[in-house]
């Protein structure tokens, strides 16, 4: 259990520890610009940059993996003119602010599927990805053009074009075999997930990996998302026991 404690001799309070892997869904962006007679566009870029703002936090409160979902499967389905706006902020932040992350030891993934995007916006991650893989400070992973339920068929696919190749035994298949095939394989199970926006639902992102993730829900909008709002979802998650289906 993560709890605070008073250490009588010292006088001081022992903050609670940081979750290894925060995943958050930056929800509230249009919500917010509306609130203020803005366009969409402004909600959106307001958005992106708050990215190295909260990348920022979580890396100095001791988060060691971060996963913010930035665009799902089913986004392709708003006005093209919304998701050209998207597509152009994606695109900046790749040109213009992976020199940063790299600077302050961030690295950066990308995850989903990649094949509905441009070319150039394919060779920017691509590009991201590289320049920034021997970084350990952060583990920034952006789930763009992903979906739970798409993770979990991929996985399933290429399980089974393995099987069916003999290069795996379908009798030793179990939850940690078909985890392995999942986007975020190589990563911890997310602690602690966090939706802004004051919505209460996870909308198809990490289907599996939050099995036994704590759900904070947020009321402020993602662009007013700081590092303040961040930690009372820290001290909130730190207050919580988590059982994993088993008892204290």
């Amino acid at each position: 259990m993560m709890r605070v404690e008073l250490q009588h001799e010292a006088n001081i309070w022992e903050a609670p520890a940081a979750p290894r892997h925060v995943a958050i869904i930056m929800d509230g962006n249009r919500r917010w610009a509306r609130r203020r007679n803005l366009s969409a566009a402004n909600g959106y870029r307001e958005g992106a940059n708050n990215v190295r703002a909260v990348a920022e936090a979580c890396a100095d409160a001791g988060v060691k993996y971060l996963t913010l979902f930035a665009f799902s499967t089913e986004n392709w389905c708003r006005p093209e003119r919304e998701v050209a706006v998207l597509m152009d902020l994606m695109r900046g932040f790749l040109q213009d602010d992976v020199d940063e992350l790299h600077g302050k030891n961030v690295r950066l993934s990308i995850v989903g599927d990649r094949t509905r995007f441009d070319r150039e916006l394919q060779a920017l991650m691509d590009r991201a990805e590289r320049i920034t893989r021997p970084n350990e400070r952060l583990f920034l992973t952006i789930a763009a053009n992903y979906g739970g339920r798409w993770d979990i068929t991929q996985a399933a696919r290429r399980l089974a074009l393995d099987a069916r190749a003999g290069r795996v035994d379908p009798a030793r298949i179990d939850d940690g075999v078909f985890a392995s095939y999942l986007n975020l394989a190589a990563l911890p199970a997310p602690d602690l997930c966090v939706r802004t926006g004051g919505e209460q639902r996870i909308s198809n992102f990490l289907l599996w990996d939050l099995a036994y993730t704590e759900l904070y829900f947020a009321a402020e909008c993602w662009p007013d998302f700081d590092a303040d709002a961040l930690q009372r979802a820290l001290l909130e998650f730190g207050s919580r026991q988590r059982r994993f289906g088993g008892r204290d």
